[in-house]
């Protein structure tokens, strides 16, 4: 292992472990907004108590993730110093707008909505609820325009060795950047729409406040069925795309090492053999992967060795074949996640029309589990993602070898990386402890607090000042 592998697992892990309070942020700050919509609505203290409730969730998972993103971005300077020379200016606007502006937005509505409880006008307060999960998608988006950056690389130009921004607009109109986030937005809505009603389940289950987490159930997976309906379309969206501007990344995922019969057959399970390139066993789908590919029952995939030539003859001697296996399975998790969330909605969407949902008891304790399904979606989607764009950078620009620090050294990188590794685990450790406390409360304190006079009870200040 050297210095760029290190480094590559470095900023892999903090990646993934921030991405896994992001999603929660803005599919939280959703269905809170909702919550506090109904309570408005109906005048009905029982929808406050849930917007409390599930408030105080958020802003711990907030406050974690914040931190954690921090220390993700400390790392363009230390491991990644050449890259952001190179891409600086037209990668760094769109962080900047995204702290200047989206995350400003958020911090300042949480604040007033934290707050603002009997302080405010209803309607007034209600507003700041729906601003922070406005500023949570514009967070988002703005983190994909550069994202998106690196995929498909558009409007800008090489200047002294370096490129630079010549055109917001195809910045803003790049159409990875259209065709990623809306399945980006739809995964975060789904995410914190199955913590929700993972958590409503585990109470109703043990049948602690019962009418509270039922509606808090209800409106969750009907949110969660939405998401994980239309994120089958987005996904579809984006493989058509990717086959058009990434055909290296798609046929990796389905370890199509030549190319494809018409119609080319979807590979459920195989044996791949990346030294031979070739699958040593597999069971396909007849004609799937082409309906997938061109929404058809018609038409090939051409495969890596054949994009390998192709790339070659582009770009010049090297490899570029991403990791097969690592893609082949990811994509597989990720859809198969998706898939049980689709189906869990359905059941317990259908428990609720039929008024069984608290005799559904294995069901409750499934979905408990089934928190767990949209992590694995979102981290095998961006392994596959941002795996399958290698040995790429920054899209035919930037190969990532030469994007890494050239005066760090391999044990700074290690210590560097141990020291992270440390701070997210505690961090973890005590985002945990702070969500099984606050969950496994009787919420007696929560009734009397909505009875009294005081807009803001003991709890709340302890949370706000941690």
């Amino acid at each position: 292992m050297d210095v760029l592998d290190l480094a590559r697992i470095q900023f892999a892990s903090t990646t993934i472990f921030h991405y896994f309070f992001v999603p929660v942020s803005i599919g939280l700050a959703l269905i809170i907004a909702i919550m506090q919509t109904l309570y408005v609505v109906k005048n009905k203290d029982i929808y406050k108590d849930m917007a409390k409730f599930w408030g105080k969730l958020f802003l711990i998972n907030f406050a974690v993730g914040v931190v954690t993103g921090i220390l993700q971005e400390f790392q363009f300077g230390m491991n990644w110093s050449t890259y952001s020379r190179f891409v600086g200016d037209v990668f760094g606007p769109s962080l900047a707008i995204e702290a200047l502006l989206a995350f400003f937005l958020e911090s300042t509505f949480i604040g007033i909505w934290v707050f603002g409880w009997g302080r405010l006008p209803k309607r007034v307060h209600l507003l700041s609820i729906w601003l922070v999960s406005f500023g949570t998608i514009m967070s988002a988006f703005w983190i994909l325009t550069a994202n998106s950056f690196m995929q498909n690389p558009v409007g800008y130009e090489i200047v002294d060795g370096r490129a630079q921004m010549n055109s917001i607009g195809e910045i803003l109109t790049n159409p990875h950047l259209w065709a990623q986030f809306p399945h980006v937005l739809l995964t975060a809505f789904g995410t914190g729409a199955f913590l929700v009603a993972g958590i409503s389940a585990w109470k109703l289950a043990r049948k602690q406040s019962v009418d509270m987490f039922k509606r808090s159930f209800k409106i969750a997976i009907t949110v969660g069925l939405l998401a994980s309906v239309i994120v089958l379309f987005t996904g579809h969206k984006q493989a058509q795309y990717i086959i058009q501007s990434q055909p290296m990344k798609l046929a990796a995922a389905e370890a199509v090492w030549e190319t494809t019969d018409d119609p080319a057959p979807f590979t459920v399970i195989a044996s791949i053999d990346s030294e031979e390139r070739k699958n040593n066993f597999q069971i396909d789908i007849p004609a799937i992967l082409s309906y997938l590919a061109y929404s058809k029952f018609e038409g090939s995939l051409e495969g890596m060795n054949q994009l390998q030539e192709h790339y070659e003859d582009k770009y010049g001697p090297g490899n570029y074949i991403p990791h097969v296996e690592t893609l082949f399975w990811s994509f597989r998790l990720m859809t198969g996640s998706g898939g049980l969330m689709l189906l869990l909605s359905l059941f317990g969407f259908f428990s609720l029309r039929k008024d069984k949902i608290l005799e559904r008891t294995r069901y409750l304790k499934v979905m408990t589990f089934a928190i767990a399904l949209p992590f694995i979606a979102n981290s095998t989607g961006w392994l596959m993602t941002e795996m399958g764009r290698q040995p790429w950078v920054v899209f035919g620009v930037m190969k990532t070898e030469d994007a890494v620090s050239p005066s760090v050294t391999f044990n700074e990188v290690l210590f560097s990386m141990l020291s992270f590794t440390t701070m997210y685990t505690i961090l973890a450790i005590v985002s945990i402890y702070l969500f099984v406390k606050h969950i496994k409360n009787d919420h007696t304190e929560i009734e009397q607090y909505d009875r009294s006079n005081d807009p803001f009870d003991k709890e709340d200040a302890e949370i706000v000042t941690k």
